[in-house]
């Protein structure tokens, strides 16, 4: 057998393994009733709450690279957004207020007034809506290469096409729209965080996958929330982000009145899995801020 098969059949024998790993060890899932179905959620750790939101095909599963290291001084609510994990799917379009809704179904469940929210990518967008729909609850943000802004034309059509490519062979859309998650230079030497990746958007339902594309190409911009923000917001971005540009969420990060920026200099979209240590000190630093007397506070 020539040793690249050999390398490969390790690699996926070792992803599985690691998979595997992670479903028998971590909290049990609870389930809080949203709109007559489930929201899936696990908590972890004790101290202040900070809620970790999930991309597009992601679940509570894409966060064990640094929830771990999290939860050793705060309580760590993860939950699986409409359509992905073991949440339940609401109707044919999952708008960012429902999501943002079903993120408050949960923390009523835990009774919990105050948290840090931090979303990636599409978490993003459901955290700038749970902002603007809930925004007594929030002490801090953080957009983890996410944006405020809207889809424009353009990527509204790119959305309609990955519809159309869903509908006919998911498998696909899956497998190359996780490899253009990466940054390119990191697709080689992060083989094993990349079958992972893939392996969790797989469980995503057709439906799911479709639903969450519609609520995204039909989101509006909130930059307003970023203005009005009387709390830290944090801009994490990875330098070579193939779906954000660096310098467009850097202006961005402008908006807001209290902004603290983290520049990846090695990552693309999954600063979590590709720059892990690094995020996970910045984050820290950020959550217990969000949670000090501010100063800058009205």
């Amino acid at each position: 057998m020539p040793n690249k098969c050999k390398d490969l059949i390790s690699l996926i024998v070792f992803t599985n393994a690691y998979f595997c790993l992670i479903v028998k060890t971590k909290p049990n899932i609870r389930y809080a009733n949203f709109k007559q179905a489930k929201i899936a959620y696990t908590v972890s750790g004790k101290g202040r709450a900070v809620v970790l939101l999930h991309g597009f095909l992601g679940s509570t599963d894409v966060w064990e690279s640094i929830k771990t290291s999290l939860a050793k001084q705060f309580k760590i609510i993860c939950i699986d957004l409409p359509g992905h994990g073991q949440s339940d799917s609401f109707g044919y379009v999952h708008s960012m207020e429902v999501m943002a809704q079903a993120i408050k179904a949960v923390m009523d469940n835990l009774h919990l007034k105050k948290y840090v929210l931090i979303g990636h990518s599409m978490g993003g967008y459901a955290s700038l809506a749970f902002a603007e729909l809930f925004p007594d609850f929030v002490r801090g943000l953080c957009l983890f290469h996410s944006t405020s802004y809207a889809d424009n034309e353009q990527k509204k059509r790119d959305r309609d096409k990955a519809i159309r490519v869903v509908k006919n062979n998911t498998d696909i859309y899956v497998r190359a729209t996780i490899n253009n998650l990466f940054a390119t230079k990191n697709l080689k030497h992060l083989k094993k965080e990349i079958l992972f990746t893939q392996k969790i958007a797989r469980k995503t339902t057709k439906r799911g996958i479709i639903a969450a594309l519609e609520g995204m190409k039909t989101r509006p911009s909130r930059d307003v929330v970023l203005h009005f923000a009387n709390y830290p917001i944090l801009f994490i971005v990875g330098k070579y982000d193939n779906l954000l540009p660096m310098q467009s969420l850097l202006d961005q990060a402008e908006i807001a009145k209290y902004k603290d920026v983290l520049l990846l200099e090695k990552a693309g979209h999954m600063g979590f899995l590709e720059e892990p240590e690094v995020c996970v000190k910045h984050l820290k630093r950020f959550i217990r801020n969000s949670f000090s007397p501010y100063k800058l506070r009205g």
